[in-house]
């Protein structure tokens, strides 16, 4: 699955899937994301793309 990271500020996060669907998801749920998606990210390198 493509996604991308974009924070929009320091509690929320979009992520951008590339069918054009997006979600906004708090620092929580972006965590949980990323383990779901078996992706270990620093909360500096979130704004990076990412593709699995």
């Amino acid at each position: 699955m493509n996604f991308r990271l974009n924070r929009i500020n320091p509690n929320q996060t979009q992520v951008y899937f590339h069918d054009g669907r997006f979600e906004t998801l708090t620092n929580e749920e972006v965590e949980d994301f990323m383990l779901q998606m078996g992706i270990n990210e620093s909360e500096e390198s979130m704004e990076q793309s990412v593709i699995d």
